[in-house]
């Protein structure tokens, strides 16, 4: 399959908004602890994903990321792969 289903891009979306929104809710909005929790079931369902699937994933993901006009959720976006565990975190060249 070449194509892109157009329904994994919104639902791309909606899994880091539902997780922004976790991670940036007050205390009073949503317990931490069960905001902790959903983020990291939703870490591990991602990071069950076979090596395809994810890297569609990533594809989607950095497509977001680069045409979002809001700078915060694009470096949400942009943040998200590593942040998830989707990828590692890039080594400092010192």
């Amino acid at each position: 399959m070449t194509d892109m289903d157009p329904l994994v891009p919104v639902l791309a979306g909606l899994v880091v908004d539902v997780v922004c929104f976790l991670d940036s809710c007050e205390d009073d909005e949503v317990d931490p602890d069960s905001a902790v929790k959903m983020m990291e079931s939703v870490s591990w369902v991602l990071g069950q994903l076979p090596q395809d699937q994810c890297a569609r994933l990533l594809k989607v993901i950095a497509d977001l990321a680069e045409s979002e006009q809001d700078p915060g959720r694009r470096a949400f976006l942009e943040a998200f792969p590593i942040a998830f565990g989707l990828v590692e975190e890039p080594e400092d060249s010192a």
